[in-house]
Formats: structure tokens, C-alpha cells, sequence
């Protein structure tokens, strides 16, 4: 996913029935509009949007939502457990960037609105996103299941350059970096 911005091949951009020939038909099927949709598969949710109901769906992107394995149960589908197997209900970031640099792929950090309880790591060449927890909010305690700091929250794709360059705009250089205290 990281390295590919692909989900077993299923990229952003593929239509509905595309994806589900990848993830299987074991899906809930959302929609604020007639101009957007999103299938929950689980783990993964893909979205489209179109002009109007008399177009096509148009691929926006995917999320694998990583924070759903603290919860335990039957959240990863068929498709992608029988290619990866069982999965732990964590993955570390470090653990993640250490996997990755092993094979030569590199993560950006990124500024972005949810710091400084979240970060955010971009993938230039796949044009994924890997967002991670950093702090949790005083209020809340942990709890089992709870997503852990230093744990992977989701995995995005299709974050372009030019939506990385607008939040290093907005949002400034990454906490740690030069230019930021």
C-alpha cells in the first residue's frame, strides 16, 4: 500500500466495480450525496464522486483505517487476509518506517491540522499518506482496544504534491524541523 498506493492492485482512481472485484462484495455502501459514495470493506474504505447521478463514479482515494485492529473481531476482509495473513491489533510507526527503509522507501514528515496529537508522513512517489498518534488528549484514558502513541491511525492515498505543498503552506514546517519550535 505504501509503496504501491494500490490495495492488492484495487487502486484510488478504479470505479466501484473494480474494487469490489479486488476486495469482494462484503461491503457497506455510503452516500451524503448523489455526487459521493464511499464502500466500508472493513479495514479499507474506498470513495468516488461525480458530476451528477447520470455520470459515472470517479475514483478519489482510499483509506485503510489501521486504527480498526485495536478493536479485535473480523474487521480485515477475505481478499486481503488471505494474501497477508493474521494481523496484530497495532502497528507501530517505527516499526512501519523501519519495514520500509529496508526496502529503500523513504517517508516525508508533513505539517498538517491535527498536530501536535497526530502526525503526518507522505510517500512522494506512491502518493500515500501515513497518519500516526502522537499524544492523546488529557481527558481520555486508555482503554482496551484503544489505538496506542507511536501507533499507524490510517494509510491514505491519493495525497498529491501539490496537497502536501498547501499544508506545508498553511501549517508550516513539521514540528522537529527547521523553521519550527
Amino acid at each position: 500500500m505504501v509503496t504501491s498506493g494500490t490495495v492488492l492492485g484495487a487502486r484510488p482512481t478504479d470505479r466501484p466495480d473494480q474494487v469490489s472485484a479486488v476486495l469482494g462484495t462484503d461491503f457497506a455502501e455510503n452516500s451524503l450525496s448523489d455526487h459521493s459514495m464511499w464502500r466500508d470493506y472493513g479495514l479499507v474504505e474506498f470513495a468516488w464522486i461525480r458530476e451528477t447521478p447520470d455520470h459515472p463514479w470517479e475514483g478519489h482515494h482510499f483509506t485503510v483505517q489501521v486504527h480498526r485492529l485495536a478493536h479485535g473481531g473480523s474487521v480485515v476482509g477475505d481478499a486481503i487476509r488471505e494474501r497477508y495473513g493474521r494481523f496484530g491489533r497495532h502497528l507501530r510507526f517505527d516499526t512501519l518506517r523501519r519495514l520500509l527503509a529496508h526496502r529503500g522507501v523513504s517517508l516525508e514528515d508533513v505539517p498538517d491540522a491535527n498536530a501536535p496529537a497526530f502526525g503526518l508522513h507522505w510517500q512522494p512517489a506512491s502518493q500515500v499518506s501515513v497518519m500516526t498518534l502522537r499524544e492523546r488528549e488529557r481527558a481520555r484514558t486508555r482503554r482496551r482496544g484503544a489505538t496506542l502513541i507511536g501507533d499507524v491511525c490510517k494509510i491514505s492515498s491519493s495525497v498529491t504534491p501539490e496537497q502536501v505543498a498547501w499544508n506545508r503552506a498553511r501549517y508550516g514546517a513539521p514540528r522537529g524541523t527547521p523553521g519550527r519550535t
